[in-house]
């Protein structure tokens, strides 16, 4: 749902000129350096990144489903690490906290987040527990009217530059219905965090342990007030968290395409651009066919988001098909470019790196067809 088509035709426009004249160009320094630059930070908190899907009444700007996907599309232009940086406050860093978090929890976090001021981290994996999401070991012990924390969680992205976490720890008895969701900053004394992970890709976007050792919060941390709910606010807010990611390798996927026709038409090889070969022109094709497909896919399962309807399996199949399609898109992008897509010297080389992990974060593509079968069956 599209509220007011000239604003966000504004809005896109924007970003894309944000993308190109300031992200792009700073692709190569993200890449050598680990780090995103202050100063860009800066401009995205000057833009709204860190609040897109947070409500306007905090402070955010509130998108809806459509409109979000429509930004992402650009905002996946250029390097994962921008994304990754105020992902998790417009996802599940902030939308466990706006669909079942207390009044004063909204009302106190929220608009720190939408600010970017705060940066939310989003803390369930943890060394034994992956997409067995119901599994958590990290303990959550009453204490009067405290919790005592203790575990580890890993993999966590912007740990090292998080202000709080929303941290899943178990405070009843086996499986999902003992999973509590708690808001945890990052100066809680008893937390600390393992050195940064040396990832494949996404440089830029900082990873690593969470550890928690007798680390004490009131109750008063828990989402929603209510224990044993954390599992449950956590399906709540997939769908959206799927489509964004969805959207954004789509946004990956056409860089890539146009990064792979510009090499083509202007590479030569048997004195003609390679892109006149037709086994070339048909790798293009696959590319260009299988990101359009994929677009179309993403903004009709935003628009039955924003109508209300049961968007189980459409969510899912988008996360499935375009986290393997962009890395299909990807492998293609380095056999187009030949031995220089091999090189650092070409963006095709850290796309090609970056875009694996989105098969598996957020559920991996095994987990989204399992839930893709499930809900077939249960519809018959």
């Amino acid at each position: 749902m599209i509220r007011d088509a000239e604003i966000l035709a504004g809005l896109v426009e924007t970003l894309r000129r944000f993308v190109r004249e300031r992200l792009m160009p700073a692709e190569t320094t993200v890449e050598e350096t680990n780090t995103i630059p202050a100063v860009l930070l800066d401009e995205m908190r000057a833009l709204g990144l860190f609040g897109m899907s947070i409500p306007e009444a905090y402070g955010g700007l509130g998108l809806t489903m459509e409109e979000e996907v429509m930004v992402t599309l650009e905002l996946g232009y250029t390097s994962a690490a921008f994304r990754s940086v105020f992902g998790t406050n417009n996802g599940i860093g902030a939308q466990g906290i706006i669909v079942d978090g207390t009044a004063a929890q909204k009302a106190y976090w929220l608009p720190r987040m939408a600010s970017g001021l705060v940066i939310g981290s989003f803390a369930l994996t943890e060394p034994d527990v992956g997409s067995d999401a119901g599994a958590v070991k990290t303990t959550a012990v009453l204490d009067g009217d405290h919790y005592v924390l203790n575990g580890t969680k890993r993999y966590i992205t912007n740990a090292p530059i998080a202000n709080v976490f929303t941290l899943m720890a178990r405070t009843g008895g086996p499986g999902p219905a003992g999973v509590t969701a708690f808001l945890v900053p990052a100066d809680t004394p008893g937390l600390s965090l393992g050195a940064p992970d040396l990832k494949m890709g996404q440089r830029g976007t900082r990873t690593c342990d969470v550890i928690l050792q007798d680390c004490r919060v009131p109750a008063s941390a828990i989402i929603g007030g209510v224990s044993g709910q954390g599992f449950k606010t956590a399906m709540k807010v997939l769908n959206r968290g799927r489509l964004n990611i969805a959207a954004f390798c789509v946004g990956q996927a056409q860089r890539l395409c146009d990064e792979s026709v510009r090499f083509a038409t202007n590479r030569v090889q048997f004195g003609k651009p390679i892109s006149e070969h037709q086994l070339v022109q048909a790798m293009l094709a696959d590319s260009g066919t299988e990101t359009y497909a994929a677009r179309c896919m993403v903004i009709e399962t935003a628009r039955r988001f924003d109508a209300g309807e049961r968007i189980i399996q459409h969510a899912a199949s988008c996360k499935l098909f375009c986290s393997e399609m962009v890395g299909r898109v990807a492998d293609r992008a380095v056999q187009i470019h030949g031995g220089a897509g091999y090189m650092q010297a070409y963006p095709v080389e850290h796309f090609y790196r970056d875009v694996r992990l989105f098969r598996l974060y957020e559920g991996t593509s095994q987990i989204q067809q399992i839930i893709i079968g499930r809900e077939m069956c249960a519809a018959t």
